[in-house]
Order: C-alpha cells, then sequence, then structure tokens
C-alpha cells in the first residue's frame, strides 16, 4: 500500500516510516517541523535504502493538503500530526484545540473528497481519564480527561466514529498509546524536541549528556510506592510496528478498530531513572518539585487485545529503552543539528 503519513518528521512517525519502507509498502511524508526536523527523513532513506516522497505542510492547509492527495493517491493515512505536551496544553488549550481537532477534520475532508477511507489515528491512553483503576482496556469508559492534549484525543476518537456512522466505508484503527521511549537501534533517528523536553526519557538523556543540570521530578507524594508517578512505557520501535500490525489487520476491515499499545508493566520516575543508571553506568542529578498539572498517579495497559487480534506484543524491556535512548542522545547530543 501506499500510506500517507501525517506528522512522519516526528518521533514516532520516523520510526513508523522506517518499519513501513521495510516491509514493502510506499509513503509519503506530511510535515510542518513545528516540532521536528527534515533532516530525519534523509536518515530514514539512509536507514532504509528507499527513497519516499515528503512535503512541508500543515494539516490545516485544506488547498495544499488536498493537492498532496491528487498528485500522490495513497491508499491510507497514519495521522501522528499533532501538539502533544500535556503540561503545554494545560498553558495552551486553545492551540491545542485548533491544531490537533482542527486540523484532523481538514484531514479527514480531504481524505473523503479524495476517496481515502482507511486511517490509523495515533490517540492516547489519556482518553481513559482519572476513572477507571489499572491495568486499563479499551472496554472501559473514556472521558473525564485531566488536560486539554488528552481532550483533543477524546474529542477526536469521538469525530471518527461519528464519521464512520455515517459512512460505513470507512476503515479507523485507533491507537492508544502509553510513553513511548527508546531509539532506533542505529542510533540514527530518536526524539528530538525542540526546546525544553516536555517527556521523562529526553530530560534523563539530556542531563546523562550534560546539556541540561538536572531532571526535574514532578512530585513524590502521588498514592505510589515511591511517591513518584507511576506509567506503562514502550518501545518507540515497539510502537511502531503496532502501526504495522494494524494496517495489515484491519485497513481492509469496515468499522471502528480500538487497541492499547503498551507493555502492561507500569515503572515508576524513580525507577526509569534508576534502569537507565543502572543500564548505561551513568548517574542522574535530579530534583524533586511540586506536582505538574494534569498527571494522573498511575496509568498502564492490557493490551491484550492488540496481542489476540493484531497478533501484535511488546517486544523490548525498560533496560533497551534505556539503552537505545542513550546510544541516540551520545551520537546527536544536539539531535538532528549535529
Amino acid at each position: 500500500m501506499k500510506i500517507l503519513v501525517t506528522g512522519g518528521a516526528g518521533y514516532i512517525g520516523s520510526h513508523t516510516a522506517v518499519e513501513l519502507l521495510d516491509s514493502g509498502h510506499e509513503i509519503v511524508v506530511v510535515d510542518n517541523y513545528i516540532n521536528s526536523s527534515p533532516k530525519v527523513l534523509d536518515r530514514v532513506r539512509e536507514l532504509t535504502g528507499k527513497d519516499f516522497e515528503s512535503f512541508e505542510c500543515d494539516i490545516r492547509d485544506k488547498k495544499k493538503l488536498t493537492e498532496i492527495f491528487q498528485k500522490t493517491k495513497p491508499d491510507a493515512v497514519i495521522h501522528f500530526a499533532g501538539l502533544k505536551s500535556v503540561g503545554e496544553s494545560v498553558m495552551k488549550p486553545l492551540e491545542y484545540y485548533d491544531n490537533n481537532i482542527y486540523g484532523t477534520v481538514v484531514l479527514l475532508e480531504v481524505m473523503r473528497a479524495c476517496g481515502v477511507k482507511k486511517i490509523v489515528f495515533s490517540s492516547s491512553a489519556t482518553v481513559y481519564g482519572g476513572g477507571n483503576v489499572p491495568p486499563l482496556r479499551e472496554d472501559m469508559p473514556v472521558g473525564g480527561t485531566t488536560n486539554p492534549y488528552g481532550t483533543t484525543k477524546l474529542h477526536i476518537e469521538k469525530i471518527l466514529s461519528d464519521l464512520y456512522v455515517a459512512d460505513n466505508l470507512f476503515s479507523i484503527v485507533i491507537l492508544r498509546y502509553f510513553n513511548p521511549i527508546g531509539a532506533h537501534d542505529s542510533g540514527r533517528i530518536g526524539e528530538a524536541p525542540n526546546g525544553l523536553p516536555n517527556n521523562l526519557m529526553p530530560y534523563i538523556t539530556q542531563v546523562a549528556c550534560g546539556k541540561l543540570e538536572c531532571l526535574r521530578v514532578f512530585g513524590d507524594d502521588y498514592p505510589t510506592p515511591d511517591g513518584t508517578c507511576i506509567r506503562d512505557y514502550i518501545h518507540v520501535v515497539d510502537l511502531a510496528k503496532g502501526h504495522l500490525a494494524a494496517l495489515n489487520g484491519c485497513a481492509d476491515k469496515p468499522g471502528v478498530h480500538i487497541f492499547n499499545l503498551g507493555t502492561g508493566v507500569g515503572y515508576s520516575v524513580f525507577d526509569v531513572i534508576n534502569a537507565f543508571e543502572k543500564a548505561n553506568g551513568l548517574k542522574i542529578n535530579y530534583v524533586v518539585t511540586g506536582r505538574r498539572d494534569g498527571d494522573l498517579p498511575v496509568c498502564y495497559a492490557d493490551a491484550t487485545k492488540a496481542n489476540e487480534v493484531l497478533g501484535w506484543r511488546a517486544e523490548r524491556g525498560i533496560e533497551n529503552m534505556c539503552l537505545t535512548s542513550w546510544n541516540w542522545q551520545s551520537k546527536n547530543p544536539n539531535g538532528y543539528d549535529d
């Protein structure tokens, strides 16, 4: 298939692009490079030995996006494009609603107009809100989101479900991610946030390489064994392979198919720090600060459905996540500007 990948130069998008190309698919990348670099696409080409078309385009630009669809004629879409910081979304809710929700509506309008009715959507475990007891399953209630980022994902899931009701030829796969970390084994692509990192692992690796002085741990008074938040960390390559499994398993099955992508294991912030130090023989300086708005104490997955329906299972453990994260950061201390 030819897959149009929105946000394909981003962290998860670039790793998924590698898996798609290595599996024999064609890709078309659309990205506005707000939180990514076009240089990553050259590294994707280098890693796979394959070329592909790429376009600088904001998905809210309906005219340009339509032209791209008409020119490239994709069979399906994997939709990563979106702002993704929980903390930032609390400070900038309007920007998140405009970019994530309006951008997705424009994308779906263009898909419908061009007759493209297969989409895999990058959702999030944040849609479960705080009312469910982990491990989280796909049949649990959603809603009660604790931050605007999660609310945008929740609304987009509803939009996609409503779209299928209106046109039951659509094949829609919603993948609810847990917390992706790690990097490609080559160390050529990885997570390279613009500015101060919003996620734990790139913050740890930037402290490790001396780019940042100290890691801030947001709260140690949560109702968890060591007081820090517990999350389900999944290797980004496992996550990327989940998208391939979703395409192979559901792209030709009209309906709305929802899957968790996680390991089913929860690690605290201190667990991750200790695992990183042990795996890489490094010491991470940290300081405990106040809680961050929008964070839940505990969140981890039940990914049984993805295993049973798609034949997908996360294969890499926390040690490999820490090793590959540091391999990437140590080789690319300034991200794609090196």
